[in-house]
């Protein structure tokens, strides 16, 4: 289950930014971008977030998932395609292997929204 150690490695990132803050803010959800073919399952990945947080300056924090398809590129058809995951990624059109992957490899976090002291809600990110 590779999902826990994701959710320690979001958890330093997070951490490392939140303590750079110098009023450290309250952090209300935290929004991730997960690609299909990272074989993350979000419902894993939630629960291991939830139990990873749980009496830590992250308890209560809502993550929301959004989840990106595998899409590939087959250069002999010049045609994008959807490929279906399991053993044959290949072209469903010429059965050519896989090789351009378009999307389906992200594993970010796209933005944390956060409640700053003494401040009203206010969206930051980690750019």
């Amino acid at each position: 289950m590779h999902e826990t150690d994701m959710t320690k490695a979001l958890l330093i990132t997070v951490r490392d930014w939140w303590e750079q803050e110098p009023e450290r803010p309250k952090i209300t959800q935290i929004y991730l971008t997960v690609g299909q073919f990272t074989c993350v399952e979000p419902a894993s990945l939630q629960f291991a977030f939830e139990v990873q947080t749980q009496n830590t300056f992250l308890d209560g924090v809502k993550l929301v998932i959004q989840e990106t398809p595998l899409i590939a590129f087959c250069h002999r058809c010049q045609q994008e395609y959807y490929p279906e995951i399991g053993i044959q990624y290949a072209c469903p059109k010429c059965q050519s292997p896989m090789e351009d992957i378009r999307s389906g490899r992200e594993l970010k976090i796209d933005r944390i929204e956060y409640i700053q002291p003494e401040i009203e809600a206010k969206t930051g990110s980690l750019r």
